[in-house]
């Protein structure tokens, strides 16, 4: 499919880099304004944010320029950078009145339909695009006798050489890698790199049918470092937060005190990481030794 006349449209996505202000990480705006058939451009300059159209008609062009590391390293800290970014959206679950396209070299992929009032909340998308590919995003409102309850809202979020499509994209992924131990050299870079490193305790695994996760719900003895308020309480009331990864993976409750590293993905914590605690401090222990670590961490 290719699209034709003034719905040739690309949504430029670059990781550029530039600086931004607050006020460009997120849009709202209403197609009451807006002539059938026209087209608004935005743009916005920040990693993370969101996007609601009220009344949706016509299209909207969204331009992505984020300010972005120059190497970033993904959630098992490889240490290096392929330029590869990801992106992902995630539709609110009362998301009416457009349907939200991905185009890679004039071809559309269908990411977020206009879906009947009683179907189920739509996943998140995510893809990726490498350094110097063009691929874009494409919002177009469907036709409708009354559009006053129509919303098109999703958030969206772009990492660096991220494999959070890993988690939560629809399509097939490689569950052998996915859910592969991690070694020591990637173990020591998590801790540096991740947006949450915590030590704790498994109490419990639970199943999110509609995320295809599990959750882990842990309890945490302590929280090196935390993206956003992840794990919460103190003094009396025992730390706790839940960390989500792949059903496929297996996870189970067990004994033990683990290191959990991983990365903040739409407010929810995704696991990277998680050595045995006792694992991790052999490793930090004998590369701290050897002047190899590449960030320190108050150990035991």
């Amino acid at each position: 499919m290719r699209l034709l006349g003034i719905y040739a449209i690309w949504i430029l996505f670059h990781a550029a880099l530039c600086n931004y202000s607050e006020d460009q990480c997120s849009w709202r705006g209403s197609g009451l304004s807006q002539q059938q058939g026209s087209v608004e451009q935005i743009s916005l300059h920040c990693s993370e944010g969101n996007l609601d159209w009220l009344y949706p008609k016509g299209a909207l062009r969204l331009t992505l320029s984020p300010r972005l590391p120059s190497v970033v390293v993904g959630p098992r800290g490889g240490g290096g950078s392929s330029g590869l970014i990801t992106a992902c959206v995630k539709p609110s679950e009362h998301f009416h009145g457009a349907q939200l396209y991905l185009e890679r070299d004039g071809v559309l992929e269908l990411l977020v339909g206009d879906r009947p009032e009683s179907s189920p909340p739509p996943r998140v998308r995510c893809f990726s695009r490498l350094p110097g590919e063009k691929v874009a995003l494409f919002m177009q409102a469907t036709p409708h006798q009354d559009i006053s309850r129509r919303i098109a809202s999703f958030r969206y979020e772009l990492r660096g050489d991220w494999t959070a499509r890993l988690s939560l994209d629809s399509n097939q992924i490689s569950t052998v890698e996915a859910c592969r131990p991690c070694n020591d050299t990637e173990i020591l870079m998590a801790v540096c790199t991740s947006d949450f490193v915590v030590r704790g305790n498994i109490r419990s695994v639970e199943d999110d049918g509609n995320l295809r996760a599990a959750v882990i719900k842990v309890s945490a003895t302590r929280v090196f470092r935390q993206k956003y308020a992840l794990f919460t309480g103190g003094g009396r009331v025992a730390t706790r937060g839940d960390i989500r990864t792949l059903l496929q993976c297996g996870v189970k409750p067990g004994p033990g005190s683990f290191l959990f590293t991983g990365r903040v993905h739409f407010g929810e914590a995704w696991l990277g990481c998680a050595p045995r605690y006792k694992d991790f401090l052999q490793a930090y222990t004998s590369a701290k030794a050897a002047q190899q670590i590449p960030c320190e961490l108050p150990v035991d």
